[in-house]
């Protein structure tokens, strides 16, 4: 009897080329190659800012079945961390330096993963902790949480909004050709590249990951095997909490300015990238956010009252396709 190899499970092509289609298909319509890829570069920062804070919602409910409700309070105690960082360093963030500029960067998003991994680790034990299995309960208490947070960051930082100014090296924009690229959305892009890459080889190429996988789909086995799966899972919750975090920073960087209220505005955008993209898939979220913001930029360029109809419609038509989603868990 000869050992043969099991064959390969068939790869789905179609939502990775629904991206690509749709840059190409708008091209004809847009008109202008300069318009097109100003509008372009532009979509694509805001899916990979989208999809920042998102990817640890969506990390969260593939790995512990939890829906986390509350995700936005992460992102708005990130944001507002950030500021708390950067108030001691205002000589960097002016300075004509970008190495100066991105080192008080740098610090900031540290200081607000930092902290948002350790609320998210306080909110797992004492609120999301009672109520696994129990999705109602998870979508009641957790959107409590959210309130609740938002009220504090009220009570400590006042009801007005704050400036989250861009650094000097930071604005302004790449002029190629007669096509304008500005710089933080080329920072944005390549930040949400590499969030994406180190999520998908640590999931899925190394021990921790494996760990985690094999967790999900059977813990009385691994705990069998001397690991302490709760730990992991608590680590699995603070890293999806750090990623809402850097998130917050980012997207407060492209706004400018921050409200109690941020979390709660973005977490539309955040459920419904996560819907598209299928629950609890990592690579389905990446292509969800990107296809959002693609088509929010162009309806906004070429249909402008249906850019706030856009997402809605965009879930509608991928959920008639594929009511799980394009990549299911």
């Amino acid at each position: 009897m000869t050992d043969q190899a099991l064959p390969a499970a068939p790869r789905d092509l179609a939502p990775l080329l629904l991206a690509p289609a749709l840059m190409l298909a708008m091209l004809p319509l847009v008109g202008s190659l300069p318009t097109w890829i100003t509008l372009t570069v532009a979509g694509l920062a805001m899916g990979m800012m989208i999809f920042i804070m998102a990817s640890g919602l969506t990390l969260v409910f593939g790995l512990m079945d939890v829906l986390n409700f509350g995700h936005g309070a992460f992102v708005a105690v990130g944001a507002f961390t950030a500021t708390l960082v950067l108030a001691p360093l205002h000589g960097w963030m002016e300075a004509e330096s970008l190495g100066a500029n991105l080192a008080a960067l740098g610090l900031a998003v540290g200081g607000a993963m930092a902290a948002t991994a350790l609320l998210g680790w306080a909110f797992e034990r004492v609120l999301v902790r009672p109520v696994y299995g129990q999705h109602l309960r998870q979508i009641l208490i957790t959107m409590g949480g959210m309130i609740v947070a938002e009220q504090l960051i009220l009570v400590v930082f006042g009801p007005e909004q704050l400036p989250l100014p861009l650094p000097p090296t930071l604005r302004g924009a790449f002029i190629v050709g007669e096509a304008a690229i500005e710089k933080y959305r080329l920072l944005a892009i390549v930040v949400g590249v590499l969030v994406f890459l180190g999520m998908t080889l640590t999931l899925n190429r190394t021990r921790l990951g494996l760990l985690i996988r094999a967790g999900v789909e059977n813990g009385e086995m691994v705990e069998a095997l001397g690991y302490r799966i709760r730990r992991l899972f608590v680590a699995v919750f603070a890293a999806g909490s750090a990623l809402a975090g850097l998130g917050g920073v980012m997207w407060g960087l492209y706004k400018e300015t921050l409200s109690a209220g941020m979390g709660g505005e973005v977490m539309v955008m955040v459920f419904i990238a996560v819907i598209i993209g299928g629950l609890g898939s990592i690579g389905g979220c990446f292509i969800g956010a990107l296809l959002m913001a693609l088509t929010a930029n162009y309806a906004g360029f070429l249909a402008p009252k249906l850019a706030l109809l856009s997402n809605v419609i965009l879930m509608i038509a991928v959920l008639l396709w594929r009511p799980a989603g394009l990549m299911r868990k």
